[in-house]
């Protein structure tokens, strides 16, 4: 029988590894979360915590409880703006990257 890595698995090493692919993770999270797939970019957002910040950190950083979180960015959580903004500049900052967003017309 072949040996299989776990999906979260797969996606916090690579993550660990490649600071692009940690990049990439948290833009597709804001596109999604623009184009109102906030489910989806939940779910990303919080493999991509695991995978860097970790959310024992990030709970410490914006004063909220770990738990809290975790149900916040579950499939059916529903964060506030001002925690998804406070969540979003904590990862930032952890990756070091400045958000640029640019509008342009389709």
């Amino acid at each position: 029988m072949a040996l299989t890595r776990d999906f979260k698995d797969t996606v916090k090493r690579r993550a660990k590894s490649d600071p692009d692919f940690s990049k990439a993770l948290l833009h597709e999270a804001i596109d999604l979360l623009l184009d109102g797939d906030s489910a989806t970019a939940k779910l990303i957002l919080r493999d991509l915590i695991n995978a860097t910040v970790g959310f024992e950190r990030l709970a410490e950083e914006i004063h909220k409880p770990s738990k809290s979180l975790h149900r916040m960015l579950s499939v059916s959580g529903n964060p506030t703006m001002d925690n998804l903004s406070a969540i979003l500049a904590t990862i930032k900052k952890a990756l070091h990257v400045r958000i640029d967003t640019t509008v342009t017309a389709l």
